[in-house]
């Protein structure tokens, strides 16, 4: 071939097409869905595979379930020690987490973080030493190939000088005042939302519900964790239905309390890392923000004029505005700079430090009124009746009392005219400690040692850093709850799902061969046919209505999409008039 056609030829096809590789993580769900009775032309049509590769996966199932790789990783060298794998599926957990917070992370601290968790980890090992610290060195070609299996290029970002963190704080500060000005937008106007994680089921660490916990083998010191968007304007009488995003989209818990999501007062949803993403949070802004700002306003005889500020954070990159919904345009979007979010978030300044003080005094009120009113102790409703939807009722009982003042002074910093007439300073001693004190009255009447140092810790522990053992418990945790949200799913599935109709035909043919064969042979009449209309009717007659049932089921779709089809030919030639 000429080389200038095939120089062409390849520009064309936009070069060689590389081979998509099928994850470990994924070749698991192949194998579960088959164990669970899917066929293998269904798996090969849902994952767009071919029959043979999804053959070739369930040959090697023993292998594959023995794997327990890093998400996102193809292939699993057999020269790989097993505890570089182990690395790498804490280090996905530890940068999804950093990520969360709104932390930026670059190549050498993903790198300096590879090599302390290595480090932990072979000293759990039996029988090594520290000699074997030197075996990990996180070099350029492990982070490139890391990179490669897990798909984490995106994520990771260089570094900024920190001293320039506070120039540009002061420069959007004075932008961001000019605006207000020149545009006229009053605080009822002016968002600002921001997310945070919430350890919802965690007690401070020296009460000895924490201590027995920790006592007890294979105790999650990590507990459950779950993401929370708050949202408020700045003149603080309007709160906005907070985003909720958990590990589980239908937990246990729902079902037993006859929950419905819809009525729920946060918006629910779900992921296995239970972190905001881009998806969930435009549909935030269509489904609930955008609908309550706007009757908000109307009501007010205000202009449909709005503002909301948020972080870098990536579930809400630059173009966001681009997703609203043609009715929503009226909503701007203010990004604050990179890496300023302490020193300008109006959310980050005391709202939700003061929101999870509540939450926390709303925990110590139910506990109590619990263990008062009820024969149980604190330790039995602990262990075996405190759940995520005790923990919804909770987070709308904190949210409500979170105060107008807390929202407006929390603007002090960035729009420092809209909290004007607060005694911002005297507002803090006189509102915090109070609720701490409350706190710690709840719960020395409970036989819990707590002080106000426990409870700050408790606050502000969703930032600090994880160690190794607490980012296994993570990992171990958010696993369980995909399993069991897989082994409730299976509970709730009825039997008959399961059966494909050809199935039940080809059992009721040879039921009835059996029948015939028994009837005819056998050599008391009125037995057989006793016996063989006794099974018909207790066991076959089952199968036989689920049968019927579908055939129904199958007419009545036919009907409704004739009659579908018989309006569209009806209304076609009014529309072509």
């Amino acid at each position: 071939m000429d080389p200038m056609k095939k120089k062409k030829k390849v520009e064309k096809d936009g070069g060689k097409k590389k081979k998509e590789m099928i994850t470990v993580e994924v070749k698991k769900e192949i194998i579960q869905k088959h164990e669970r009775g899917m066929r293998v032309a269904d798996i090969a049509r849902f994952y767009n595979k071919s029959t043979s590769t999804i053959c070739t996966i369930l040959k090697k199932k023993e292998e594959i379930m023995g794997l327990d790789a890093a998400k996102g990783v193809t292939r699993v060298s057999k020269q790989r020690p097993r505890v570089l794998e182990d690395v790498e599926k804490l280090l996905l957990v530890w940068i999804n987490e950093k990520q969360l917070g709104g932390d930026t992370v670059s190549e050498n601290i993903i790198c300096e973080k590879a090599k302390a968790l290595y480090t932990d980890l072979v000293s759990k090992l039996p029988g090594t030493s520290t000699e074997n610290e030197e075996g990990f060195k996180a070099s350029r070609g492990w982070f490139d190939n890391f990179k490669r299996r897990s798909g984490i290029h995106s994520v990771v970002r260089h570094r900024e000088a920190a001293s320039s963190y506070a120039k540009a704080a002061e420069a959007f500060t004075a932008e961001f005042q000019k605006l207000m000005v020149s545009e006229g937008y009053l605080p009822h106007q002016v968002f600002k939302c921001d997310e945070t994680g919430l350890f919802w089921k965690k007690m401070p660490k020296r009460t000895y519900i924490t201590a027995e916990e920790n006592a007890m083998p294979g105790h999650k010191p990590m507990k459950d964790r779950l993401t929370l968007l708050l949202c408020a304007n700045a003149s603080g009488d309007l709160k906005i239905k907070p985003l909720l995003v958990y590990h589980s989209e239908n937990p246990r818990a729902f079902k037993k309390c006859k929950v419905q999501k819809s009525q729920l007062n946060v918006m629910w949803r779900s992921n296995s890392k239970a972190w905001v993403t881009r998806i969930l949070f435009v549909e935030w802004i269509n489904e609930v923000f955008g609908p309550t700002v706007k009757k908000y306003l109307l009501e007010k005889n205000l202009p449909l004029k709005v503002l909301l500020v948020m972080d870098n954070a990536p579930a809400h990159p630059p173009g966001l505005e681009d997703d609203l919904l043609e009715e929503f345009e009226f909503i701007k979007v203010k990004f604050l700079p990179p890496n300023t979010t302490p020193l300008l978030q109006p959310m980050d300044q005391q709202v939700t430090s003061n929101f999870k003080k509540l939450y926390t005094k709303a925990l110590f009120q139910l506990c109590f009124e619990v263990t008062e009113g009820t024969n149980l102790t604190l330790r039995e409703f602990w262990k075996n009746h405190f759940h995520i939807v005790n923990c919804l009722k909770l987070i709308d009982k904190a949210w409500n009392w979170v105060t107008k003042r807390t929202l407006n002074s929390a603007w002090r910093k960035l729009w420092s005219d809209c909290a004007l007439g607060h005694d911002v300073e005297g507002f803090a001693q006189e509102q915090q400690p109070p609720v701490v004190d409350e706190i710690m009255s709840l719960g020395k009447t409970m036989g819990l040692e707590v002080n106000e140092d426990d409870i700050q810790e408790l606050v502000e522990e969703h930032g600090q850093e994880l160690t190794t053992n607490e980012l296994i418990d993570l990992h171990r945790e958010q696993q369980q709850e995909v399993m069991e949200e897989i082994s409730s799913e299976e509970e709730d599935k009825k039997p008959e799902e399961s059966l494909t109709s050809n199935e039940i035909r080809d059992m009721c043919k040879m039921w009835e061969t059996v029948q015939n064969f028994v009837e005819k042979h056998h050599p008391n009449k009125a037995v057989a046919v006793r016996a063989t209309n006794l099974f018909n009717d207790n066991a076959v007659s089952h199968f036989c209505q689920i049968l019927k049932r579908r055939q129904n089921q199958v007419s009545l779709d036919r009907f409704l999409v004739t009659a579908a089809l018989k309006e569209e030919d009806i209304s076609e030639p009014t529309h072509s008039r």
